[in-house]
């Protein structure tokens, strides 16, 4: 009889460690991946903290519209009619989804306006052919009043 027990016992105590072993493993794997999407998510993080407040980066909205350039708008703007179409009420959709391909185009274009912002104030005015923006001249105005100021 004690052999039995003896043998209850250790079975038992091999299953709450195979099952122990199996649920750590799963933590570690669920760590793994929370880091992963924690460091994506840092590598892709926007500049305007309203994005993150709406929650969908640049990378989930180009999955979204399936989109990898976002110099082709063309291509951004057919995969938006299409995904749009398809997910409307009529056609069987779910205004979940609906939104979802919109927030998605939203993101999308307020990106492609940050881009377009930011070459605008790198390249703000083509160079002129004297060198000086505008016709400007390289001596300031308070160097030109200079001389003024020496009179006195």
């Amino acid at each position: 009889m004690a052999r039995y027990l003896a043998q209850i016992i250790i079975l038992g105590t091999k299953m709450v460690g195979r099952a122990l072993m199996k649920t750590i493993r799963q933590e570690v794997q669920a760590f793994e991946d929370a880091a992963r999407i924690q460091e994506t998510l840092k590598a892709n993080e926007p500049t305007n903290r309203s994005v993150l407040a709406k929650g969908m980066s640049l990378v989930e909205a180009q999955l979204i519209l399936n989109v990898k350039d976002l110099n082709d708008r063309a291509l951004i703007d057919t995969h938006y009619q299409h995904l749009f179409q398809a997910n409307e009420k009529p056609s069987g959709g779910t205004f979940y989804i609906q939104s979802k391909v919109f927030r998605a185009k939203e993101r999308i274009d307020k990106e492609l306006a940050r881009l377009d912002a930011l070459a605008k104030l790198i390249d703000p005015l083509p160079p002129s052919p004297s060198g000086f923006a505008s016709g400007t001249h390289p001596q300031s105005e308070s160097q030109a009043k200079e001389p003024d100021h020496k009179s006195r």
